[in-house]
């Protein structure tokens, strides 16, 4: 093989690294916009979007007053009644309110010894499980690589090793990357 073939797939592997993920994201972005924006259909491109985000933003704040919140309320507790639905819901819900909500949960990385020679990165779910009958244990969810799926273990509080001077965004990337983003320490805030 020549030296200048090997520069030119050199090359070529290069322009593909650095233009695959670039290329992919804003094709991603761009349907997604396209789907927002397709909600509420307007001629005008854009302004579909925005009257969705009003919306959205809208419906938060009406749930968010005092006499209002009832009628929310009343109208959840209709849903959790529908054997399927209230599934579907509380799950998606649940996900949601994980990574928006009040109480986020995907905010304290741990490194959990799953044998002597063997530990798996996670995020801790939930710091007490007596509630089905097995106190002692967390639940940690670990994400998987490459899919928006994971697991959910069950494990014991001493096999836990909280992780500190790590952002938790750099944990979830590194984790669905299958480990190939590198973890940056966190900057010390003054």
């Amino acid at each position: 093989m020549s030296n200048s073939y090997r520069k030119f797939l050199a090359y070529f592997f290069r322009g593909l690294l650095f233009l695959t993920p670039l290329a992919l994201t804003v094709y991603i972005i761009y349907q997604l916009f396209l789907f927002l924006d397709n909600l509420i259909p307007v001629p005008i491109p854009g302004i579909g979007i925005l009257m969705v985000l009003a919306l959205i933003t809208f419906v938060g704040y009406l749930a968010s007053l005092f006499f209002t919140k009832p009628l929310f309320d009343w109208f959840e507790r209709g849903v959790f009644k529908i054997p399927f639905v209230n599934l579907l819901y509380t799950s998606i819900k649940d996900l949601m309110g994980a990574f928006v909500g009040e109480k986020k949960k995907f905010n304290s990385p741990v490194l959990v010894e799953v044998s002597d020679s063997m530990h798996r990165l996670g995020f801790v779910t939930q710091e007490e499980m007596s509630s089905i009958g097995v106190p002692g244990l967390v639940a940690v969810y670990f994400p998987h690589s490459y899919n928006v799926s994971g697991n959910v273990f069950l494990v014991k509080k001493e096999k836990i090793t909280p992780l500190k001077g790590v952002k938790n965004s750099d944990i979830m990337k590194f984790l669905v990357s299958g480990g190939v983003s590198p973890i940056e320490p966190a900057k010390e805030e003054n």
